[in-house]
């Protein structure tokens, strides 16, 4: 987690909230003006993808073509009184409804 901290410091991208549940992650990002949605997606893909490989590399031979993240993702936008109704879409869509927490401002 302490590379989304470095995402925000490096590129003014922060998060609002990250969390789990079996198979996905979830990012809550607020926009910025000067990068587009999928711009910020891929940034934080390719940033997070090379922060674990650095870290744990064993998971490299793991993973079908050596890759931590699929190419889908899903960018929802909504207005500055939306944040709450979003978090509470992402803790509920979760598959095993097993959402976890990891971090939120």
């Amino acid at each position: 987690m302490l590379i989304c901290f470095e995402i925000t410091e490096k590129y003014e991208i922060s998060f609002l909230e990250i969390g789990t549940d079996n198979d996905h992650v979830h990012f809550l990002l607020p926009g910025i003006p000067r990068m587009s949605p999928s711009e910020m997606v891929r940034l934080v893909k390719i940033l997070t993808g090379w922060e674990l490989f650095r870290l744990h590399p064993e998971i490299r031979t793991m993973l079908w073509g050596g890759d931590v993240w699929t190419s889908g993702y899903l960018i929802n936008t909504v207005g500055s009184h939306g944040t709450e109704e979003i978090k509470r879409y992402v803790k509920e869509q979760c598959r095993v409804k097993e959402y976890t927490k990891v971090y939120s401002k």
